[in-house]
Protein backbone atom coordinates (compact mmCIF):
# COMPACT_ATOMS: atom_id res chain seq x y z
CA UNK A 1 0.00 0.00 0.00
CA UNK A 2 1.37 3.46 -1.03
CA UNK A 3 1.86 6.17 1.57
CA UNK A 4 -0.15 8.58 -0.58
CA UNK A 5 -3.19 6.84 -1.98
CA UNK A 6 -4.42 8.05 -5.37
CA UNK A 7 -7.92 9.51 -5.12
CA UNK A 8 -10.70 7.66 -6.81
CA UNK A 9 -11.26 8.58 -10.41
CA UNK A 10 -13.62 11.61 -10.83
CA UNK A 11 -13.46 12.79 -7.22
CA UNK A 12 -11.30 15.81 -8.16
CA UNK A 13 -13.88 17.18 -10.72
CA UNK A 14 -15.49 20.51 -9.67
CA UNK A 15 -19.10 20.47 -8.60
CA UNK A 16 -21.59 23.03 -10.04
CA UNK A 17 -25.09 23.90 -8.96
CA UNK A 18 -27.77 23.94 -11.62
CA UNK A 19 -27.90 27.75 -11.53
CA UNK A 20 -24.10 28.04 -11.85
CA UNK A 21 -24.00 25.68 -14.82
CA UNK A 22 -26.92 27.48 -16.50
CA UNK A 23 -25.23 30.86 -15.96
CA UNK A 24 -21.90 29.56 -17.35
CA UNK A 25 -23.65 28.27 -20.50
CA UNK A 26 -25.45 31.64 -20.84
CA UNK A 27 -22.14 33.57 -20.63
CA UNK A 28 -20.49 31.28 -23.18
CA UNK A 29 -23.33 31.57 -25.72
CA UNK A 30 -23.78 35.33 -25.34
CA UNK A 31 -20.01 35.95 -25.47
CA UNK A 32 -19.51 33.70 -28.51
CA UNK A 33 -22.35 34.95 -30.74
CA UNK A 34 -23.48 38.43 -29.60
CA UNK A 35 -25.62 40.04 -32.29
CA UNK A 36 -26.57 37.81 -35.22
CA UNK A 37 -28.84 37.92 -38.28
CA UNK A 38 -30.94 34.82 -38.96
CA UNK A 39 -32.92 34.05 -42.10
CA UNK A 40 -35.77 31.58 -41.75
CA UNK A 41 -39.48 30.91 -41.88
CA UNK A 42 -41.78 32.09 -39.08
CA UNK A 43 -43.44 29.13 -37.40
CA UNK A 44 -45.69 29.28 -34.37
CA UNK A 45 -46.53 32.88 -33.31
CA UNK A 46 -47.93 33.66 -29.85
CA UNK A 47 -49.13 37.09 -28.65
CA UNK A 48 -49.99 36.99 -24.91
CA UNK A 49 -51.64 39.83 -23.02
CA UNK A 50 -48.28 41.22 -21.93
CA UNK A 51 -47.69 42.58 -25.44
CA UNK A 52 -44.58 40.49 -26.10
CA UNK A 53 -44.39 38.24 -29.17
CA UNK A 54 -43.09 34.66 -28.95
CA UNK A 55 -42.31 32.86 -32.21
CA UNK A 56 -40.29 30.10 -33.82
CA UNK A 57 -37.77 30.56 -36.65
CA UNK A 58 -37.20 27.41 -38.65
CA UNK A 59 -35.75 25.96 -41.81
CA UNK A 60 -35.94 22.45 -43.20
CA UNK A 61 -33.69 21.01 -40.42
CA UNK A 62 -33.85 23.06 -37.22
CA UNK A 63 -36.00 25.38 -35.11
CA UNK A 64 -34.95 28.22 -32.78
CA UNK A 65 -37.23 30.12 -30.42
CA UNK A 66 -37.46 33.89 -30.60
CA UNK A 67 -38.79 36.65 -28.37
CA UNK A 68 -39.79 40.22 -29.35
CA UNK A 69 -40.29 42.42 -26.33
CA UNK A 70 -43.31 44.74 -26.14
CA UNK A 71 -41.40 47.96 -26.84
CA UNK A 72 -39.70 46.52 -29.91
CA UNK A 73 -42.97 44.98 -31.20
CA UNK A 74 -44.66 48.41 -31.17
CA UNK A 75 -41.94 49.82 -33.48
CA UNK A 76 -41.96 47.04 -36.07
CA UNK A 77 -43.01 48.10 -39.56
CA UNK A 78 -44.10 44.56 -40.47
CA UNK A 79 -45.68 42.28 -37.87
CA UNK A 80 -44.45 38.66 -38.14
CA UNK A 81 -47.02 36.14 -39.36
CA UNK A 82 -46.86 32.36 -39.59
CA UNK A 83 -45.35 31.18 -42.88
CA UNK A 84 -43.51 34.47 -43.60
CA UNK A 85 -39.84 34.26 -44.63
CA UNK A 86 -37.93 36.89 -42.62
CA UNK A 87 -34.49 38.12 -41.61
CA UNK A 88 -34.29 38.62 -37.84
CA UNK A 89 -31.56 40.63 -36.09
CA UNK A 90 -30.90 40.15 -32.38
CA UNK A 91 -28.74 38.52 -29.75
CA UNK A 92 -28.60 34.85 -28.80
CA UNK A 93 -29.15 34.04 -25.14
CA UNK A 94 -30.44 31.23 -22.96
CA UNK A 95 -33.48 30.76 -20.75
CA UNK A 96 -32.42 28.75 -17.73
CA UNK A 97 -35.98 28.20 -16.58
CA UNK A 98 -36.55 25.73 -19.44
CA UNK A 99 -32.93 24.86 -20.34
CA UNK A 100 -33.18 26.22 -23.87
CA UNK A 101 -31.50 28.85 -25.96
CA UNK A 102 -33.33 31.56 -27.88
CA UNK A 103 -32.82 34.79 -29.81
CA UNK A 104 -33.98 38.16 -28.48
CA UNK A 105 -35.14 39.84 -31.72
CA UNK A 106 -34.49 43.57 -32.06
CA UNK A 107 -35.55 43.93 -35.71
CA UNK A 108 -37.35 41.69 -38.16
CA UNK A 109 -38.01 42.29 -41.85
CA UNK A 110 -39.38 40.22 -44.73
CA UNK A 111 -36.66 38.41 -46.65
CA UNK A 112 -36.85 40.20 -49.97
CA UNK A 113 -39.61 41.26 -52.34
CA UNK A 114 -40.97 37.73 -52.69
CA UNK A 115 -41.82 37.52 -49.01
CA UNK A 116 -43.61 40.88 -49.12
CA UNK A 117 -45.63 39.81 -52.15
CA UNK A 118 -46.52 36.49 -50.51
CA UNK A 119 -47.66 38.29 -47.35
CA UNK A 120 -49.66 40.78 -49.39
CA UNK A 121 -51.36 37.99 -51.35
CA UNK A 122 -52.21 36.16 -48.13
CA UNK A 123 -53.82 39.26 -46.64
CA UNK A 124 -55.68 39.99 -49.86
CA UNK A 125 -57.20 36.50 -49.97
CA UNK A 126 -58.20 36.68 -46.29
CA UNK A 127 -59.97 40.03 -46.73
CA UNK A 128 -61.58 38.89 -49.97
CA UNK A 129 -62.93 35.80 -48.21
CA UNK A 130 -64.61 38.10 -45.66
CA UNK A 131 -66.42 39.92 -48.50
CA UNK A 132 -64.65 43.30 -48.09
CA UNK A 133 -63.96 43.48 -51.85
CA UNK A 134 -67.58 42.86 -52.95
CA UNK A 135 -68.90 45.43 -55.38
CA UNK A 136 -72.33 45.33 -53.71
CA UNK A 137 -71.00 46.98 -50.52
CA UNK A 138 -69.25 49.87 -52.35
CA UNK A 139 -71.04 53.23 -52.02
CA UNK A 140 -71.61 55.61 -54.96
CA UNK A 141 -69.64 58.86 -54.98
CA UNK A 142 -71.63 62.09 -54.44
CA UNK A 143 -71.95 64.13 -57.64
CA UNK A 144 -71.00 67.46 -56.06
CA UNK A 145 -69.74 67.11 -52.46
CA UNK A 146 -69.91 70.21 -50.27
CA UNK A 147 -66.90 69.25 -48.08
CA UNK A 148 -64.02 66.94 -49.10
CA UNK A 149 -61.73 65.32 -46.51
CA UNK A 150 -58.16 64.54 -47.60
CA UNK A 151 -55.93 62.10 -45.69
CA UNK A 152 -52.31 62.71 -46.75
CA UNK A 153 -49.05 64.39 -45.77
CA UNK A 154 -49.46 68.18 -45.56
CA UNK A 155 -45.89 68.83 -46.73
CA UNK A 156 -45.82 66.81 -49.97
CA UNK A 157 -46.72 67.72 -53.54
CA UNK A 158 -49.81 65.50 -53.39
CA UNK A 159 -51.96 67.92 -51.40
CA UNK A 160 -50.90 70.83 -53.64
CA UNK A 161 -51.88 68.87 -56.76
CA UNK A 162 -55.28 67.97 -55.26
CA UNK A 163 -56.03 71.55 -54.14
CA UNK A 164 -54.90 72.99 -57.47
CA UNK A 165 -57.04 70.53 -59.43
CA UNK A 166 -60.11 71.19 -57.25
CA UNK A 167 -59.64 74.95 -57.65
CA UNK A 168 -59.48 74.60 -61.44
CA UNK A 169 -62.48 72.27 -61.74
CA UNK A 170 -64.95 73.27 -59.00
CA UNK A 171 -63.76 75.00 -55.77
CA UNK A 172 -64.97 73.11 -52.69
CA UNK A 173 -64.26 73.19 -48.95
CA UNK A 174 -61.35 70.88 -48.10
CA UNK A 175 -60.44 69.43 -44.68
CA UNK A 176 -56.88 68.02 -44.45
CA UNK A 177 -55.98 65.39 -41.85
CA UNK A 178 -52.18 65.28 -41.73
CA UNK A 179 -50.67 61.78 -41.48
CA UNK A 180 -47.37 60.01 -42.12
CA UNK A 181 -47.54 58.34 -45.53
CA UNK A 182 -44.70 55.87 -44.93
CA UNK A 183 -42.90 54.28 -42.04
CA UNK A 184 -44.12 52.63 -38.89
CA UNK A 185 -46.59 55.46 -38.04
CA UNK A 186 -48.29 55.38 -41.44
CA UNK A 187 -50.87 52.61 -40.90
CA UNK A 188 -52.19 53.66 -37.44
CA UNK A 189 -52.36 57.35 -38.40
CA UNK A 190 -54.21 56.69 -41.70
CA UNK A 191 -56.69 54.37 -39.96
CA UNK A 192 -57.23 56.93 -37.18
CA UNK A 193 -57.80 59.69 -39.77
CA UNK A 194 -60.49 57.69 -41.60
CA UNK A 195 -62.21 56.83 -38.32
CA UNK A 196 -61.90 60.44 -37.14
CA UNK A 197 -63.62 61.85 -40.23
CA UNK A 198 -66.43 59.32 -39.82
CA UNK A 199 -66.82 60.24 -36.13
CA UNK A 200 -67.62 63.89 -36.95
CA UNK A 201 -71.24 64.90 -36.36
CA UNK A 202 -73.19 66.28 -39.34
CA UNK A 203 -73.96 69.94 -38.82
CA UNK A 204 -71.33 70.38 -36.12
CA UNK A 205 -68.90 73.24 -35.65
CA UNK A 206 -66.48 71.46 -38.00
CA UNK A 207 -68.42 70.20 -41.05
CA UNK A 208 -68.37 66.46 -41.71
CA UNK A 209 -66.94 65.61 -45.15
CA UNK A 210 -69.22 64.23 -47.86
CA UNK A 211 -66.27 62.47 -49.56
CA UNK A 212 -62.85 61.19 -48.41
CA UNK A 213 -59.63 60.99 -50.45
CA UNK A 214 -56.69 58.92 -49.14
CA UNK A 215 -53.71 59.99 -51.25
CA UNK A 216 -49.96 59.43 -51.51
CA UNK A 217 -47.39 59.79 -54.27
CA UNK A 218 -45.50 56.93 -55.88
CA UNK A 219 -42.80 54.84 -54.27
CA UNK A 220 -41.46 51.37 -53.75
CA UNK A 221 -43.41 48.50 -52.25
CA UNK A 222 -41.73 49.15 -48.89
CA UNK A 223 -42.71 52.84 -49.03
CA UNK A 224 -46.35 51.99 -49.79
CA UNK A 225 -46.52 49.11 -47.30
CA UNK A 226 -48.43 51.14 -44.70
CA UNK A 227 -51.46 51.12 -47.04
CA UNK A 228 -51.25 47.30 -47.21
CA UNK A 229 -51.75 46.90 -43.46
CA UNK A 230 -54.95 45.19 -42.34
CA UNK A 231 -55.88 48.02 -39.95
CA UNK A 232 -56.00 50.50 -42.86
CA UNK A 233 -58.01 48.16 -45.10
CA UNK A 234 -60.59 47.50 -42.38
CA UNK A 235 -60.92 51.19 -41.53
CA UNK A 236 -61.55 52.01 -45.21
CA UNK A 237 -64.10 49.19 -45.50
CA UNK A 238 -65.95 50.39 -42.39
CA UNK A 239 -66.09 54.03 -43.55
CA UNK A 240 -69.65 55.34 -43.87
CA UNK A 241 -68.38 58.25 -45.99
CA UNK A 242 -67.61 57.31 -49.64
CA UNK A 243 -63.83 56.94 -50.03
CA UNK A 244 -61.48 57.32 -53.01
CA UNK A 245 -58.02 55.72 -52.77
CA UNK A 246 -55.24 57.45 -54.69
CA UNK A 247 -52.06 55.74 -53.45
CA UNK A 248 -49.03 55.63 -55.71
CA UNK A 249 -48.97 55.76 -59.48
CA UNK A 250 -51.32 53.97 -61.86
CA UNK A 251 -49.28 50.75 -61.77
CA UNK A 252 -49.11 50.64 -57.94
CA UNK A 253 -51.76 48.54 -56.16
CA UNK A 254 -52.37 48.36 -52.42
CA UNK A 255 -55.01 46.69 -50.26
CA UNK A 256 -56.84 49.98 -49.68
CA UNK A 257 -57.52 50.11 -53.44
CA UNK A 258 -59.58 46.90 -53.21
CA UNK A 259 -61.74 47.95 -50.24
CA UNK A 260 -62.27 51.61 -51.17
CA UNK A 261 -65.44 52.69 -52.95
CA UNK A 262 -63.43 53.95 -55.94
CA UNK A 263 -59.76 53.80 -56.97
CA UNK A 264 -58.01 56.67 -58.72
CA UNK A 265 -54.74 56.02 -60.59
CA UNK A 266 -53.16 59.25 -59.24
CA UNK A 267 -54.04 61.90 -56.62
CA UNK A 268 -54.83 64.36 -59.43
CA UNK A 269 -57.25 61.85 -60.93
CA UNK A 270 -58.88 61.51 -57.51
CA UNK A 271 -59.60 65.26 -57.50
CA UNK A 272 -61.09 64.91 -60.99
CA UNK A 273 -63.34 62.09 -59.80
CA UNK A 274 -64.44 64.09 -56.75
CA UNK A 275 -65.97 67.11 -58.55
CA UNK A 276 -67.13 67.93 -62.09
CA UNK A 277 -65.73 70.82 -64.17
CA UNK A 278 -67.64 73.96 -63.22
CA UNK A 279 -67.42 75.58 -66.65
CA UNK A 280 -68.55 72.39 -68.36
CA UNK A 281 -71.44 72.10 -65.89
CA UNK A 282 -72.48 75.72 -66.52
CA UNK A 283 -72.24 75.17 -70.29
CA UNK A 284 -74.30 72.00 -69.97
CA UNK A 285 -76.94 73.85 -67.93
CA UNK A 286 -77.04 76.65 -70.51
CA UNK A 287 -77.48 74.08 -73.26
CA UNK A 288 -80.24 72.35 -71.33
CA UNK A 289 -81.96 75.70 -70.73
CA UNK A 290 -81.78 76.56 -74.44
CA UNK A 291 -83.12 73.13 -75.38
CA UNK A 292 -85.96 73.49 -72.86
CA UNK A 293 -86.90 76.96 -74.20
CA UNK A 294 -86.77 75.71 -77.79
CA UNK A 295 -88.89 72.66 -76.92
CA UNK A 296 -91.43 74.88 -75.11
CA UNK A 297 -91.62 77.30 -78.05
CA UNK A 298 -92.03 74.47 -80.56
CA UNK A 299 -94.74 72.91 -78.39
CA UNK A 300 -96.69 76.16 -78.20
CA UNK A 301 -96.37 76.67 -81.97
CA UNK A 302 -97.62 73.18 -82.74
CA UNK A 303 -100.57 73.51 -80.37
CA UNK A 304 -101.51 76.93 -81.82
CA UNK A 305 -101.51 75.51 -85.33
CA UNK A 306 -103.57 72.52 -84.13
CA UNK A 307 -106.08 74.89 -82.51
CA UNK A 308 -106.46 76.90 -85.72
CA UNK A 309 -106.97 73.71 -87.75
CA UNK A 310 -109.70 72.56 -85.37
CA UNK A 311 -111.35 76.01 -85.45
CA UNK A 312 -111.63 75.86 -89.26
CA UNK A 313 -113.48 72.56 -89.00
CA UNK A 314 -116.15 74.00 -86.63
CA UNK A 315 -119.46 75.48 -88.05
CA UNK A 316 -120.24 79.23 -87.83
CA UNK A 317 -121.87 80.44 -84.57
CA UNK A 318 -124.77 82.11 -86.45
CA UNK A 319 -125.68 78.86 -88.20
CA UNK A 320 -125.70 77.04 -84.89
CA UNK A 321 -128.09 79.61 -83.31
CA UNK A 322 -130.57 80.04 -86.18
CA UNK A 323 -132.83 77.06 -85.31
CA UNK A 324 -132.83 77.69 -81.52
CA UNK A 325 -133.71 81.38 -82.12
CA UNK A 326 -136.66 80.48 -84.32
CA UNK A 327 -137.87 77.88 -81.80
CA UNK A 328 -137.60 80.48 -79.01
CA UNK A 329 -139.69 82.98 -80.94
CA UNK A 330 -142.44 80.40 -81.53
CA UNK A 331 -142.47 79.40 -77.83
CA UNK A 332 -142.61 83.07 -76.73
CA UNK A 333 -145.61 83.77 -78.99
CA UNK A 334 -147.52 80.76 -77.57
CA UNK A 335 -146.60 81.41 -73.92
CA UNK A 336 -149.07 84.32 -73.27
CA UNK A 337 -152.28 82.61 -74.41
CA UNK A 338 -151.25 79.37 -72.69
CA UNK A 339 -150.80 81.19 -69.36
CA UNK A 340 -154.24 82.88 -69.62
CA UNK A 341 -155.96 79.55 -70.41
CA UNK A 342 -154.26 77.83 -67.47
CA UNK A 343 -155.31 80.54 -65.03
CA UNK A 344 -158.92 80.34 -66.29
CA UNK A 345 -159.06 76.56 -65.79
CA UNK A 346 -157.76 76.81 -62.24
CA UNK A 347 -160.33 79.52 -61.36
CA UNK A 348 -163.20 77.26 -62.49
CA UNK A 349 -161.85 74.31 -60.48
CA UNK A 350 -161.42 76.47 -57.38
CA UNK A 351 -165.02 77.63 -57.65
CA UNK A 352 -166.26 74.02 -57.87
CA UNK A 353 -164.27 72.93 -54.79
CA UNK A 354 -165.16 75.99 -52.65
CA UNK A 355 -168.88 75.30 -53.07
CA UNK A 356 -168.60 72.07 -51.04
CA UNK A 357 -166.41 73.55 -48.25
CA UNK A 358 -169.16 74.91 -45.85
CA UNK A 359 -168.66 75.15 -41.99
CA UNK A 360 -171.68 72.96 -41.24
CA UNK A 361 -170.28 70.21 -43.44
CA UNK A 362 -166.94 70.36 -41.67
CA UNK A 363 -168.62 70.27 -38.18
CA UNK A 364 -170.62 67.18 -39.14
CA UNK A 365 -167.43 65.41 -40.36
CA UNK A 366 -165.62 66.23 -37.10
CA UNK A 367 -168.56 64.92 -35.01
CA UNK A 368 -168.61 61.65 -36.91
CA UNK A 369 -164.87 61.17 -36.40
CA UNK A 370 -165.19 61.93 -32.62
CA UNK A 371 -167.95 59.34 -32.25
CA UNK A 372 -165.88 56.71 -34.08
CA UNK A 373 -162.91 57.49 -31.83
CA UNK A 374 -165.01 57.07 -28.68
CA UNK A 375 -166.31 53.68 -29.87
CA UNK A 376 -162.75 52.51 -30.49
CA UNK A 377 -161.60 53.72 -27.05
CA UNK A 378 -164.42 51.76 -25.31
CA UNK A 379 -163.46 48.57 -27.07
CA UNK A 380 -159.68 49.07 -26.69
CA UNK A 381 -159.43 48.57 -22.89
CA UNK A 382 -161.19 45.09 -22.78
CA UNK A 383 -159.07 43.95 -25.74
CA UNK A 384 -155.86 44.98 -23.95
CA UNK A 385 -156.98 43.17 -20.74
CA UNK A 386 -157.72 39.98 -22.67
CA UNK A 387 -154.29 40.15 -24.38
CA UNK A 388 -152.51 40.59 -21.03
CA UNK A 389 -154.45 37.66 -19.52
CA UNK A 390 -153.47 35.39 -22.43
CA UNK A 391 -149.80 36.38 -22.08
CA UNK A 392 -149.89 35.66 -18.31
CA UNK A 393 -151.41 32.19 -18.85
CA UNK A 394 -148.77 31.34 -21.46
CA UNK A 395 -145.95 32.50 -19.15
CA UNK A 396 -147.32 30.41 -16.24
CA UNK A 397 -147.49 27.35 -18.47
CA UNK A 398 -143.85 27.81 -19.51
CA UNK A 399 -142.78 28.31 -15.86
CA UNK A 400 -144.47 25.04 -14.85
CA UNK A 401 -142.57 23.23 -17.62
CA UNK A 402 -139.18 24.69 -16.49
CA UNK A 403 -137.57 22.41 -13.79
CA UNK A 404 -134.15 23.53 -12.42
CA UNK A 405 -133.53 20.26 -10.53
CA UNK A 406 -133.65 18.32 -13.82
CA UNK A 407 -131.03 20.62 -15.34
CA UNK A 408 -128.84 20.23 -12.24
CA UNK A 409 -129.04 16.42 -12.40
CA UNK A 410 -128.13 16.45 -16.13
CA UNK A 411 -125.20 18.78 -15.46
CA UNK A 412 -123.88 16.48 -12.68
CA UNK A 413 -124.10 13.48 -14.98
CA UNK A 414 -122.14 15.27 -17.72
CA UNK A 415 -119.46 16.31 -15.21
CA UNK A 416 -119.01 12.69 -14.02
CA UNK A 417 -118.66 11.54 -17.63
CA UNK A 418 -116.04 14.27 -18.31
CA UNK A 419 -113.97 13.26 -15.24
CA UNK A 420 -114.05 9.61 -16.30
CA UNK A 421 -112.86 10.44 -19.82
CA UNK A 422 -110.08 12.73 -18.48
CA UNK A 423 -108.87 9.99 -16.09
CA UNK A 424 -108.76 7.42 -18.89
CA UNK A 425 -106.86 9.81 -21.16
CA UNK A 426 -104.31 10.56 -18.41
CA UNK A 427 -103.73 6.83 -17.73
CA UNK A 428 -103.34 6.12 -21.43
CA UNK A 429 -100.84 8.99 -21.79
CA UNK A 430 -98.75 7.78 -18.84
CA UNK A 431 -98.68 4.24 -20.25
CA UNK A 432 -97.61 5.58 -23.69
CA UNK A 433 -94.83 7.73 -22.16
CA UNK A 434 -93.57 4.76 -20.10
CA UNK A 435 -93.50 2.59 -23.25
CA UNK A 436 -91.53 5.25 -25.13
CA UNK A 437 -89.03 5.57 -22.24
CA UNK A 438 -88.49 1.80 -22.23
CA UNK A 439 -87.93 1.85 -26.00
CA UNK A 440 -85.42 4.76 -25.72
CA UNK A 441 -83.56 3.02 -22.86
CA UNK A 442 -83.32 -0.14 -24.94
CA UNK A 443 -82.02 1.80 -27.94
CA UNK A 444 -79.44 3.57 -25.73
CA UNK A 445 -78.23 0.22 -24.29
CA UNK A 446 -77.98 -1.19 -27.84
CA UNK A 447 -76.01 1.91 -28.97
CA UNK A 448 -73.56 1.54 -26.09
CA UNK A 449 -73.19 -2.19 -26.81
CA UNK A 450 -72.52 -1.63 -30.53
CA UNK A 451 -70.32 1.52 -30.08
CA UNK A 452 -66.57 1.34 -29.93
CA UNK A 453 -66.44 3.12 -26.54
CA UNK A 454 -67.50 -0.16 -24.86
CA UNK A 455 -64.62 -1.88 -26.63
CA UNK A 456 -62.21 0.75 -25.22
CA UNK A 457 -63.36 -0.15 -21.70
CA UNK A 458 -62.02 -3.71 -22.28
CA UNK A 459 -58.43 -2.46 -22.88
CA UNK A 460 -58.43 -1.58 -26.56
CA UNK A 461 -57.40 1.78 -28.09
CA UNK A 462 -58.06 3.74 -31.30
CA UNK A 463 -55.08 5.28 -33.14
CA UNK A 464 -55.65 8.21 -35.48
CA UNK A 465 -53.35 10.26 -37.71
CA UNK A 466 -54.45 13.39 -39.54
CA UNK A 467 -58.11 12.68 -38.82
CA UNK A 468 -58.15 9.06 -40.07
CA UNK A 469 -57.86 5.76 -38.17
CA UNK A 470 -54.45 4.02 -38.42
CA UNK A 471 -54.69 0.25 -38.87
CA UNK A 472 -51.12 -0.57 -40.09
CA UNK A 473 -47.83 -0.31 -38.24
CA UNK A 474 -45.93 1.05 -41.25
CA UNK A 475 -48.36 3.97 -41.44
CA UNK A 476 -47.88 4.67 -37.72
CA UNK A 477 -44.06 4.64 -38.11
CA UNK A 478 -44.22 7.28 -40.86
CA UNK A 479 -46.79 9.55 -39.16
CA UNK A 480 -45.51 12.79 -37.62
CA UNK A 481 -48.41 13.00 -35.21
CA UNK A 482 -50.50 10.21 -33.62
CA UNK A 483 -53.62 10.53 -31.50
CA UNK A 484 -54.45 7.49 -29.29
CA UNK A 485 -57.88 7.32 -27.71
CA UNK A 486 -58.34 5.25 -24.52
CA UNK A 487 -61.45 4.76 -22.45
CA UNK A 488 -60.61 7.69 -20.13
CA UNK A 489 -59.11 10.19 -22.61
CA UNK A 490 -56.72 10.76 -25.49
CA UNK A 491 -52.93 11.00 -25.81
CA UNK A 492 -51.17 12.85 -28.66
CA UNK A 493 -47.70 11.73 -29.80
CA UNK A 494 -45.68 14.18 -31.90
CA UNK A 495 -42.40 13.27 -33.56
CA UNK A 496 -39.62 15.66 -32.56
CA UNK A 497 -36.68 16.90 -34.62
CA UNK A 498 -34.44 14.15 -33.23
CA UNK A 499 -36.82 11.43 -34.33
CA UNK A 500 -38.35 10.84 -30.88
CA UNK A 501 -42.02 11.24 -30.03
CA UNK A 502 -43.34 13.77 -27.55
CA UNK A 503 -46.52 12.51 -25.92
CA UNK A 504 -49.09 14.77 -24.39
CA UNK A 505 -52.55 13.99 -23.13
CA UNK A 506 -55.39 15.56 -25.05
CA UNK A 507 -58.38 16.53 -22.89
CA UNK A 508 -61.88 15.56 -23.80
CA UNK A 509 -62.79 19.24 -24.44
CA UNK A 510 -60.51 21.38 -26.67
CA UNK A 511 -58.06 23.47 -24.70
CA UNK A 512 -54.34 24.21 -24.70
CA UNK A 513 -52.56 20.82 -24.49
CA UNK A 514 -49.83 20.30 -21.93
CA UNK A 515 -46.23 19.66 -22.95
CA UNK A 516 -45.09 16.11 -22.18
CA UNK A 517 -41.60 14.72 -21.83
CA UNK A 518 -39.76 12.94 -24.65
CA UNK A 519 -39.55 9.13 -24.68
Amino acid sequence: MDLIDSPDEGLNSPEFTVTELSGAIKRVIEGEFGHVRIKGEVGRVSRPRSGHIYLDLKDDRAVISGVIWKGVAARLQTAPEEGMEVIATGRVTTFGGQSKYQIIIEDIKPAGMGALMALLEKRRKALEAEGLFDAARKKPLPYLPEVIGVVTSPSGAVIRDILHRLRDRFPRKVLIWPVAVQGEKCAPEVAAAIEGFNAMSPGGALPRPDLLIVARGGGSVEDLWGFNEEIVARAAAASEIPLISAVGHETDTTLIDFVSDHRAPTPTAAAELAVPVRHELIAWLDGQDARMRQALSNGLTRRGQRLRDLARALPRPDSLLETPRQRLDIRAARLGPALMAGVQRRKVRLADVSGSLRPATLRRAVAVDRKRLADHAVRLEPALMRTVSVKKDRLATQLRRFRPDAFARENSRKERQLRDVAARLSDAGQRQIAAWKRKIDGAERLRRTLGYEATLERGFAVVRSEGSVVTRSNVAEKAQRLEIQFADGRVILERGTSGGAAPRKAPRKPKAPGQGSLF
